[in-house]
């Protein structure tokens, strides 16, 4: 089934604001340590070894050169710094798609996304066409239990980056495409679980964990038959054709005392390193599984923040879980009795916290009133604003927090708008998602309107 295609059109109107995605990426400094030059050889001048004059470069085709050859690993640690403050956006139409919830980048200009209204796309942000993702159907009529109104909260990339997790036209259902090409590959259905998948973590290319409102976390090892191409991928009426699989291990969020009918498993973060697998859960606790080729629970901490904690991220650099909930994030190392960062509060109109990312030592956030915040953990504090408008210079902080606030986007006017929202003139996006493009140096970020029955939603891509 060939994808189905749409043009994006370009709407504007007053636009504005659960749900929430996290992604995870790390990066690493080369030392850079300056040596004698040679006598013929002159130096740059300090001004030219900038990341404004290396993206000037880039822009008019400069690609080589012994400067930029040797500067990578400082300009990849100077952009983690100061790249926040020169990102530029540009809103993207989606049309009347509702409240994106998770992104991924394909490629250098292919961005995936999944939405409340159970819509998997791409999005090119160089043109802004839209092509929309047939999405995979359970067996028989499983589909007739799943709950209207949930949509695609998750959307991961295997380590290698060829194969892609989501879920299934039944929200309850995980579903594995192959990449680049998109053609469905599995999908864990039935057997799986009974509420909707709220987000995913891959362990390696061929296993990946699901996590659900029913408050279970589920282990699934695909095959690699199942995408070795030996496979017949459409049958003959030129339908695409996939197996259907069952989870090769299922674990149950214990009860908590405070609430234990609110077990649902919101966020999941892997660290490779030690083979362990975090969890939150809406009831306020953070959980720690060893993860092999079943699942083994370790603890259960409770959260010094317990609303809505909707995000998780991890650094592997720092060995740190970070949490997001209605007002702060909060930061976790398991092995630590005592944790040494002390959480950084988020009162952004108190719309929560509802994405999160690491790169390096600076953790992005997503806030439910149109913001992104960036905090470094070395210093414990938020990057600050220029105090001079000028990128050559070096002037002091200015004692103002960075805040990137995001556009309008899209707003339906509908019946619960106009009898509810009518008297306001504007209110901003919740940013449910957002994920880097840093050999780009690009950010993509994503959301809608907070309130539920809102209709709309905001893209943009800022770089």
């Amino acid at each position: 089934m060939a994808p189905q295609q749409t043009g994006s059109r370009k709407r504007k109107a007053p636009a504005i604001e659960a749900g929430a995605a996290s992604s995870s990426s790390q990066g690493s400094v080369a030392a850079d340590v300056d040596g004698p030059l040679p006598p013929k050889k002159q130096k740059r001048p300090a001004t030219r070894r900038s990341l404004v004059h290396y993206l000037k470069d880039r822009e008019v085709g400069a690609r080589g050169g012994t400067w930029l050859s040797g500067s990578k690993g400082e300009l990849r640690g100077y952009a983690v710094q100061k790249l926040p403050e020169l990102l530029r956006e540009r809103e993207l139409a989606l049309g009347t798609l509702n409240k994106v919830f998770a992104s991924q980048w394909l490629n250098a200009r292919q961005v995936v996304c999944g939405t409340k209204c159970n819509t998997l796309f791409v999005v090119d942000v160089h043109s802004g066409q839209i092509t929309r993702i047939p999405l995979m159907r359970d067996r028989g009529s499983w589909l007739g239990r799943a709950q209207p109104s949930c949509g695609i909260h998750a959307i991961e990339l295997s380590p290698s980056k060829t194969l892609l997790a989501t879920g299934g036209e039944n929200p309850n259902s995980l579903a594995v495409y192959q990449l680049p090409t998109l053609d469905p590959v599995c999908l864990g259905d039935r057997h799986g679980h009974k509420d909707w998948i709220f987000t995913i973590a891959w362990m390696s290319d061929t296993v990946v964990v699901s996590g659900s409102r029913d408050g279970t976390v589920a282990l699934w090892q695909m095959d690699p038959d199942m995408f070795s191409g030996s496979m017949a991928w459409h049958n003959d009426a030129g339908l695409p054709v996939y197996t259907h699989i069952r989870p090769r291990d299922m674990e149950t969020i214990p009860r908590s005392s405070t609430s234990p009918s609110n077990r649902k498993v919101r966020a999941l973060a892997f660290s490779g390193k030690n083979q362990e697998l975090g969890a939150v859960s809406l009831d306020g606790y953070f959980h720690l599984w060893k993860a092999r080729s079943t699942l083994s629970r370790l603890l259960s901490i409770r959260l010094p923040y317990c609303r809505e904690n909707v995000c998780l991220t991890y650094c592997e650099e720092f060995s740190l879980y970070a949490v997001g909930s209605q007002s702060h994030v909060s930061f976790l190392d398991p092995r630590q009795s005592q944790q040494k960062i002390r959480p950084l509060c988020s009162r952004e109109g108190g719309k929560g916290v509802r994405s999160l990312s690491f790169y390096q030592y600076i953790i992005t956030v997503g806030t439910g009133h149109g913001s992104l915040l960036f905090y470094d953990i070395r210093a414990q504090k938020f990057l600050e604003e220029r105090a001079s408008a000028s990128t050559d210079s070096c002037p002091g902080p200015s004692g103002r927090k960075l805040k990137l606030t995001c556009g309008r986007g899209w707003l339906n006017h509908n019946d619960l708008w106009v009898n509810y929202f009518d008297h306001i003139d504007d209110f901003p996006n919740a940013l449910y998602t957002h994920c880097y493009n840093w050999p780009e140096m690009k950010l993509f970020v994503a959301g809608g309107p907070l309130p539920s029955g809102l209709h709309g939603n905001y893209a943009g891509l800022w770089s």
